[in-house]
Order: structure tokens, then sequence, then C-alpha cells
């Protein structure tokens, strides 16, 4: 394909989804843009729910971290939930292809949990079997990028120097606390990209987190009254 043909066929591919592309100290060229579009088009078919895309390129002017300073952060929303993947990589192209990486992975497992719950049936592979998988998958990706890296282009004092003074709280958030399954918390969990998350158990109505744990398996905390 002829670089002419690539680019008439990534015009081509546009998502209906409603997309915005910010930069945070760094102009978004037009054919990055396209990129971007193209690669969302794909993602869009695996939840055709969403309806939103935000996109943000940071450029992040740390010489200690010349190697991951250009992040691309993508937020997905849809009826009722969003989605979000954050990636930092030595060019835009190489994070936006994590972060796009990410985000499908997250949906996919997603998308096998419904079908999961819809079906009542037993899966053939467990959702934490298709987790395990899915991440040994971007394991060996991370490993494929470390081993094209030569040995100065990671900085040997990443890491071990604190640009912030720590113990603080630098942020803060509230989130309504709509009542819904443990099944889809585990959902909503996959969907941000976190390794917990909290909400009001339907169940019980008692405020609840669901977590990771070792093994690709989840745990439950629940707060009870001292009285019971």
């Amino acid at each position: 394909m002829t670089a002419s043909e690539f680019a008439e066929e990534t015009r081509a591919e546009q998502p209906e989804a409603q997309v915005t592309i910010t930069g945070r100290n760094v102009e978004v060229p037009e054919h990055f843009q396209e990129r971007v579009n193209a690669k969302l088009a794909k993602i869009e078919k695996l939840d055709p729910t969403l309806n939103f895309f935000h996109v943000e390129l940071t450029h992040e002017p740390n010489p200690r971290r010349e190697a991951h300073a250009q992040r691309i952060q993508i937020t997905a929303t849809g009826k009722g939930h969003l989605a979000r993947a954050e990636a930092k990589e030595d060019s835009f192209y190489a994070a936006l292809e994590s972060a796009i990486g990410k985000l499908e992975r997250s949906l996919h497992k997603v998308k096998v949990r419904r079908e999961i719950a819809r079906s009542g049936h037993r899966a053939p592979k467990s959702a934490g079997e298709i987790a395990a998988e899915l991440e040994a998958e971007a394991r060996q990706a991370r490993q494929a990028r470390q081993a094209q890296e030569g040995a100065y282009d990671v900085d040997p004092y990443e890491g071990r120097v604190e640009d912030i003074v720590p113990g603080q709280i630098v942020r803060r958030k509230e989130h309504p606390a709509t009542p819904m399954s443990v099944d889809d918390a585990l959902s909503e969990m996959e969907l941000v990209g976190h390794d917990f998350y909290l909400f009001t158990d339907a169940e019980t109505m008692r405020p609840s987190v669901v977590y990771r744990r070792h093994a690709y398996d989840y745990g439950l905390i629940s707060l009870v009254d001292s009285n019971e």
C-alpha cells in the first residue's frame, strides 16, 4: 500500500461518536488527528454504545523521563459508563498504540463478562483466565518495546528522584453513589483501568470496594455498622 493510499484509507475511517483531541504543551497536527480517528473507529466497534471520545496529548519536559515524555490519555464515554486508558512513551505514535491497546483489552474483557452474564452458562474460559491471557499479551508487547531500546535510551535514575514532597493529598474526587451489583462494579473497574473500584452494593446497600488480587482473582471489601 502506497503512502497516498494509506492516507486515503485513514481519512475514510471516522468514528460515528463525537471526538475531541486536545494538546497540552503541544500542537496536534492534522495527520495525527486522522490517525487517532482511524484507531477510535475500530475501538467503537467493540462497544457501539460509545458516543464520545476525548483524547489528550501532553508533553512532559523532564530530561530524566525523556523515554516517557509523550503522554496520551483516552477517555471513552458510553451509555452510563466510561472507559479510560493512558500511556507514556518516547513518541506520540507509540503512546497512541499503547493506549489503544489498553482500551481495547479493557473493553474486550467487559464484553466477555457481559456475554457470560447474559448466557447464564459456564464459559469455556473464566474471566480470570481471559484476563491472564490479555495481561500476558500486554507484557510481551512491553518486553518487545524494551528490547528495541538501547542501553542509553533508559534513564538509570528514573523513579529514584522525587519531584514533589510525598505524603500530601494532591487530588480529591467525588462520584455519585449509584447502587450497583458487584459484577457491574468489576466491569466498571476494568473499563477505567484501575486496580480497585468504590461503589454502593445494591444487594446490601453498604459502601464496598472491589479490587484485584494475585493470580487474576478479585476481592470485595464492605463496610458494616459496628452495632451489627
